[in-house]
């Protein structure tokens, strides 16, 4: 992808523009091979040393998390004596069966490409900074970022952004609060045809869990969620289930409304249990390792910043309204967004022009393939070239700094 040559370059937009686009062959040869062996969360062993391997290569201190998590790194660059900390997350988990269906290889990438743009001007001007990017794995599946806050990777850091890719361009993205149960109840079994009086019915109390909170869906807000399966139901027809298993999302627009919903959920697991003669186990957050996802504060000043960028490198986006209308989901990256600065644009991966396409939505067939094609590969590194100048702004002006501050702590006080 080409400079802007509509325009006269400053000496730092130039030099980010030309470290990034140097790399490009390079970023996608990256990008292709983790394509290729998708790995899930936790497991992500070739890509781990694919990345960091080629970090070390473009002059990045790679240092292994502070964390137990074995595929996540910590790589950094720059002024090691300053202050100003900018964090960059890179993911690279795959779903099962579907491989890269969430384009986490173009993460992986985008993460990379603004890492070393940004140690490109930091090292050419003799900027007091530091550039820490973030190998956060597990995203899908365990809040791989949330155990490495607890371990104080993230310590010290600024401000902390990364970039996602979708099938349509948005900043103003609503994630959603996440967090999952597990539910187990416990009867007693007996003959279903002999004596089924003796029984006490553990599927009776899942079914009716399921039943009430699909009942319940009509006093939730539209923006809300809870969804699950069970499990498992029985062993036999002719067998009173003596124990069943069911597995719950609940998601909300906000954390302290999923908190609302969970202890809502809840009670109709409780009120199974009772109403059955069953007992019961209830356990919150054991699908991601007792943790749960946040929604995502965007920082004003920081969005601000990037849509100025992209809109300089030819996208325009939509309006907020708009945009909050397009996509929704969860991301352990919304828990960061609670501890310091940060933004999770979302860029279009299908064409450069703006437009959404629904021929290939998140997590799906359509998408894997699309996250190996070209096009996919210009819209990532674009956006890197603006999350890239996003974090050069926090370094040149404290004053704009101080604004991204004072609105993050706004946001954190705000009900």
């Amino acid at each position: 992808m080409s400079l802007p040559a509509h325009r006269n370059l400053s000496p730092h937009t130039a030099c980010i523009y030309g470290a990034i686009d140097a790399v490009s062959e390079e970023l996608r040869s990256l990008s292709l091979k983790i394509h290729e062996h998708p790995e899930l969360g936790l497991s992500e062993v070739k890509a781990h040393a694919s990345l960091t391997e080629y970090l070390v290569l473009k002059g990045f201190q790679v240092e292994q998390s502070a964390s137990e998590l074995k595929t996540a790194f910590v790589a950094h660059a720059g002024n090691a004596q300053s202050q100003t900390v900018i964090g960059i997350c890179s993911e690279y988990d795959a779903l099962p069966g579907i491989g890269h269906a969430c384009g986490h290889n173009l993460i992986a990438v985008a993460g990379v490409a603004t890492a070393i743009g940004l140690k490109a001007v930091i090292d050419q001007f003799g900027l007091p900074a530091r550039v820490k990017l973030f190998g956060t794995p597990s995203e899908e599946h365990d809040a791989g970022k949330v155990t490495m806050f607890d371990s104080g990777d993230f310590q010290g850091v600024d401000v902390c952004m990364m970039l996602h890719g979708a099938n349509a361009d948005v900043l103003y993205t609503p994630f959603l609060a996440l967090n999952t149960v597990v539910v187990e109840f416990f009867g007693k079994a007996s003959h279903a045809s002999v004596s089924p009086w003796e029984g006490i019915n553990a599927l009776d109390a899942a079914v009716i869990s399921y039943a009430n909170i699909g009942l319940m869906r009509q006093q939730m807000k539209p923006d809300q969620r809870v969804h699950g399966i069970i499990q498992n139901g029985g062993q036999a027809a002719n067998i009173i289930p003596a124990y069943t298993k069911s597995v719950y999302t609940v998601r909300a627009p906000k954390f302290a409304q999923m908190e609302e919903l969970m202890a809502r959920t809840q009670r109709i697991f409780e009120a199974a249990a009772e109403s059955t003669g069953c007992t019961s186990k209830i356990e919150w957050g054991v699908r991601i390792h007792g943790k749960y996802m946040k929604d995502i504060l965007t920082n004003g000043p920081l969005a601000e910043r990037f849509e100025l960028a992209m809109s300089d490198l030819g996208l325009k986006y939509a309006s907020k309204e708009e945009q909050r209308s397009k996509l929704s989901g969860s991301t352990d990256m919304g828990n960061l967004t609670y501890e310091m600065p940060g933004i999770h644009p979302m860029f279009n991966i299908m064409n450069l022009e703006g437009v959404d396409d629904h021929s290939a939505g998140l997590h799906s067939v359509e998408f894997a393939a699309a996250a190996a094609r070209p096009v996919g590969h210009a819209a990532t590194l674009r956006a890197a070239k603006a999350l890239a100048l996003t974090g050069l702004e926090c370094i040149l002006d404290p004053v704009f700094l101080k604004r991204v501050k004072d609105s993050f702590a706004e946001q954190v006080r705000a009900p």
